[in-house]
C-alpha cells in the first residue's frame, strides 16, 4: 500500500488535530480548556492583587497621616470592599459598643482588647481565604496537565505501532503523523501546566504577603486602640 503523501502543512496544529482520533482530540480539547481557565484565573488574580495593594497603600497613608480613625472610617462608607477598611470598621465597632455601655475600667479594657483581637483575627482569616481563591484551580492544572498530555502521548504511540502493523511499513510517512499527534498532546500539556505552575507559586507568595500585611495592620490598629484605652482609663 502506498504511504499517504505528507507535507509541511500536514504537521500544522489544525491538521494534527483534524487527523487525530477521538481520544487524542478529547485530550487536546481538555488541555486547551484547562489552559484557557488557568489564564483567566491568572489575569483575574493579577488585576485583583494589583488593586488590593494599590488601595492598601492609599489607605495606610490615610491612617498614618494622624487623622482620627473615626473620621477615616466614616469616609469609607457603609459598603466597604477592601480588607483594611473592614478591619478598621470592625475594631471601631467593638470600641463603640463598649463605650456605649458606660465607663471603661481595667476589666472592661482587657475584655475589649481580647474581643478586638478575635474580631481582627477572624476577619484576617476570611480575607486571606478570599485572596487564595482560584489558586486551587491553578494547582490542579499545573499538576494534572502533564499527565493528561502524557496519556495522549502514549495513545499516539500506540496508534503509531498500529499503523506500522496495518501498513506493514516502517517509513516515516506512516509513523511520523501519529508520533506528531502524540508529541502535540504533550506540548499542549506543558503549555497548560508551565504558566499555571509559575502563576500558582507567584500568587501563593502574593497571598502570603497580603495576609502578613493584614496582620501587621491589625497589630498596629490594636496597639493604637490599646493606647487610647490607656489614656481613657
Amino acid at each position: 500500500m502506498e504511504p499517504t503523501a505528507v507535507s509541511a502543512e500536514s504537521f500544522s496544529f489544525i491538521a494534527l488535530f483534524m487527523k487525530a482520533d477521538w481520544v487524542i482530540k478529547g485530550v487536546m480539547i481538555g488541555l486547551a480548556i484547562a489552559s484557557l481557565v488557568s489564564w483567566a484565573v491568572i489575569i483575574e488574580k493579577f488585576v485583583k492583587f494589583s488593586g488590593l495593594n494599590r488601595q492598601a497603600n492609599a489607605f495606610e497613608d490615610k491612617v498614618g497621616s494622624g487623622r482620627p480613625l473615626e473620621e477615616i472610617a466614616a469616609e469609607t462608607g457603609a459598603n466597604v470592599k477592601h480588607p483594611l477598611p473592614r478591619l478598621l470598621n470592625a475594631a471601631l465597632r467593638e470600641w463603640r459598643d463598649t463605650r456605649a455601655k458606660g465607663a471603661i475600667g481595667d476589666t472592661q479594657t482587657a475584655l475589649l482588647i481580647q474581643r478586638i483581637d478575635r474580631v481582627l483575627d477572624s476577619n484576617i482569616a476570611r480575607e486571606s481565604q478570599k485572596a487564595e481563591e482560584g489558586l486551587g484551580t491553578l494547582a490542579i492544572v499545573a499538576t494534572a496537565s502533564p499527565f493528561v498530555g502524557l496519556f495522549g502521548t502514549v495513545w499516539g504511540i500506540m496508534n503509531a505501532f498500529k499503523n506500522i502493523a496495518l501498513e506493514q511499513n516502517t517509513s516515516l510517512p506512516v509513523v511520523a503523523p501519529a508520533i506528531a499527534e502524540a508529541l502535540f498532546a504533550t506540548a499542549l500539556g506543558l503549555m497548560a501546566a508551565i504558566p499555571a505552575y509559575i502563576a500558582y507559586n507567584k500568587f501563593s507568595t502574593d497571598a502570603g504577603k497580603f495576609a502578613a500585611r493584614l496582620e501587621g495592620f491589625a497589630d498596629d490598629l490594636s496597639t493604637a486602640i490599646q493606647r487610647r484605652l490607656a489614656e481613657k482609663v
